[in-house]
């Protein structure tokens, strides 16, 4: 019983790395990583690759979903691997999605429109993201702001670009 409730407590948590760990394998298992081939849900696989902006990409192989990535994903950018690594995560369905700088090696339009994506998402789901840039968590509920490992201050974006120097400083370099 205790092992069966942590499978599905792990099952309701999607996280997304910075380092994304890719199979040697098809674009299509990784994304659906562990998922045997006849239980993929391919109208949810492809709804996912839409919002993780991987459609033009895939779209442009010629082998499309069925591309091996290499090892690690070294056929990939460090974007395509993200982007793999958040279809995968929103493939799963997940209540709780963490992004601890998933999105660092995207560009920025890439980026924009991968969070405008996520931030579209079943708003049932609860979206923690880590990240540096401002741009990422701009449209986030309540952004708290670290500084050395401690809690400066928390807020809204708006609340926080009028209260909070630090964040207003980071804001500018953004």
């Amino acid at each position: 019983k205790i092992g069966t409730k942590k499978i599905l407590w792990q099952k309701q948590l999607g996280y997304i790395p910075q380092e994304i760990y890719l199979l040697d394998d098809t674009i299509r298992n990784n994304i659906t990583f562990g998922i045997e081939n006849d239980k993929i849900d391919e109208e949810l696989l492809l709804d996912t690759i839409k919002k993780s902006q991987l459609e033009n990409f895939i779209n442009s192989l010629p082998n499309k979903l069925d591309t091996i990535v290499g090892e690690r994903g070294a056929r990939l950018s460090g974007g395509e691997k993200q982007r793999i690594g958040i279809a995968r995560a929103l493939y799963n369905k997940p209540k709780i999605m963490i992004f601890d700088e998933a999105t660092s090696a995207l560009d920025n339009i890439t980026e924009k429109e991968v969070m405008e994506a996520v931030h579209s998402t079943d708003h049932k789901i609860t979206k923690i993201l880590i990240a540096h840039r401002l741009s990422t968590v701009k449209k986030c509920d309540k952004i708290f702001l670290f500084d050395k490992g401690e809690l400066k201050d928390e807020g809204t974006y708006q609340e926080l670009i009028r209260t909070s120097s630090k964040f207003r400083a980071s804001a500018d370099n953004s």
